[in-house]
């Protein structure tokens, strides 16, 4: 089968609507098509993992329930998805599997819709057996043996006899379920086992790492220990030769497959003579005849040996850093990509357009660029505009209120509702002199009063500049010895009667 299947599409689709993400990716990662899980998908899932606000729970449950599907790509994918998670993702990823009481069950995982299945249904059962080893390791020490700091002041080399003599079976457990994938050139045909094969490989180099400097600080520590750890010591390197055998014999297939031999590392045997000198500290502890042997001699076995590890751990402590240093190197280079490619869509971009973050970007269109109206400002009447004028603006410089009087020195309402400073008393034009009083029959009371009947109707007492006034509502010229129809020219060309004014 190839492709996304149909159910494929539609978890995805059901995981979409939901909202989850997470579980959306995971799908992704682990669809029918028999190929390796897609980088985009891992990395996504690998932020995830360093992000606060994301349920580790969830993520891992994700991947528990894509492991209970029939098909065997699927199953492996999840296994291969959950490794990489492992290897790569935030270390609280790996604390949280090795929490759990139970991981993969799949001891029994077998797939039986073809002849492919059956044969990767084998190859399951061990990858999942791995997974678990290391999650147990990973509890039982509470750091991840290929992730430790190592050299001379490395966590293996640095440990005590009790805690060493505890760590290296560990150790040794995993690395036999590591080699228990045991498969050949031959049996990798298809992508999803290749890409669980590569996460094997890499995982082998820093595992074995760890453990030749385990090894090294046993045999530094070996005969100065009592008789019963040495004779666990003995057995521990026993069982470390076994496995330098084993994982020789995984790098070849490594090497067949097409890895290249700079990233492959050598192996050094340590002299057997080592061995010699160890069975025989042990068994003059034990009180059994050896024959004698001066501490010379042992020293110098001894050396050579630590020599020769010390060599095998270096080689593949370079190995180790040459592939940190590509995944650099390739991770520079993608983010060097992407911003080339941001570069060359803003370099496309017209230039008024503003960037993707402003609160007022454009989509499609182009920024008005008028000039803010100021409200505030005095309107100007250039190029040919015509000024629009306004009857009510040219009376207010020319209408006063009679109850403003000079004693008050309260400040003047203006037609904006505002008010000015206080203002002297206007004077009335020194060519029209009107005696009101005598037109209205009312005598005044004071200068400052106003009499009952003005108030009542409403009726004050114009301040008049004839010169303010607009050219359509200049007064005819009055006769000044005819005082009544003066008056009342004047009063009709103002609009004053009853209190109100002509609009």
């Amino acid at each position: 089968m190839s492709g996304q299947s149909i159910t494929d599409r539609i978890t995805a689709a059901q995981h979409s609507v939901t909202g989850s993400a997470v579980s959306k990716t995971v799908c992704k990662a682990t669809t029918h098509e028999i190929m390796g899980p897609k980088k985009k998908h891992l990395d996504y899932l690998i932020h995830c993992t360093n992000e606060m606000n994301v349920n580790i729970p969830q993520l891992a449950d994700s991947l528990f329930e894509r492991t209970t599907n029939t098909s065997w790509v699927v199953v492996f994918k999840s296994l291969i998805t959950t490794h990489h998670l492992m290897v790569y993702g935030n270390e609280r990823f790996v604390q949280y599997l090795a929490s759990r009481n139970t991981l993969f069950n799949l001891s029994n995982f077998l797939d039986k819709s073809g002849l492919q299945g059956y044969d990767m249904s084998t190859f399951i059962r061990r990858y999942s057996r791995y997974l678990n080893e290391k999650a147990v390791s990973y509890r039982q020490v509470a750091f991840d043996f290929t992730k430790v700091k190592r050299g001379v002041d490395g966590v293996m080399r640095t440990m005590n006899t009790e805690k060493l003599l505890k760590t290296i079976p560990i150790i040794q457990n995993q690395m036999d379920a590591l080699l228990d994938f045991n498969v050949n050139a031959n049996e990798l045909t298809n992508g999803v086992i290749n890409a669980a094969f590569m996460l094997l490989f890499k995982d082998s180099i820093r595992l074995f790492a760890a453990y030749n400097e385990g090894i090294i600080n046993l045999l530094e520590k070996y005969f100065d220990m009592k008789k019963t750890q040495c004779k666990e010591g003995l057995d521990i390197y026993k069982k470390f030769l076994t496995r330098m055998t084993r994982i020789s014999e995984f790098l070849k297939v490594a090497e067949q497959v097409g890895i290249d031999r700079g990233d492959i590392p050598d192996l050094s045997q340590a002299p057997s003579s080592l061995l010699e000198a160890l069975e025989q500290h042990l068994a003059s502890l034990e009180g059994k005849k050896v024959k004698d042997s001066t501490a010379a001699s042992r020293a110098s076995t001894l050396s050579n040996a630590v020599s020769s590890l010390a060599s095998t751990g270096m080689s593949f402590t370079k190995v180790d850093e040459r592939e940190k240093q590509a995944a650099l190197e390739e991770e520079q280079a993608r983010l060097k990509a992407l911003k080339e490619q941001r570069l060359k869509e803003l370099s496309k971009r017209p230039s008024f357009a503003t960037t993707d973050t402003s609160p007022i970007s454009t989509t499609g269109g182009t920024i008005n660029t008028a000039p803010a109206i100021d409200l505030f400002s005095t309107p100007s009447c250039s190029n040919g505009a015509v000024k629009m004028e306004s009857d009510l603006f040219d009376l207010q410089s020319t209408f006063q209120p009679a109850v403003q009087s000079a004693s008050s020195g309260l400040p003047v309402a203006t037609a904006w509702a505002g008010y000015s400073s206080p203002q002297p008393p206007p004077q009335p034009p020194a060519g029209l002199q009107v005696d009101f009083e005598s037109v209205f029959g009312a005598k005044a009371t004071g200068s400052n009063s106003l009499n009952a009947e003005d108030i009542a109707g409403g009726i004050l007492k114009p301040t008049l500049a004839g010169s303010n006034l607009p050219s359509n509502q200049q007064p005819e010229k009055l006769v000044s010895d005819d005082l009544d129809s003066s008056l009342a020219n004047l009063v009709g060309n103002l609009g004053i009667g009853n209190g109100t004014m002509k609009k």
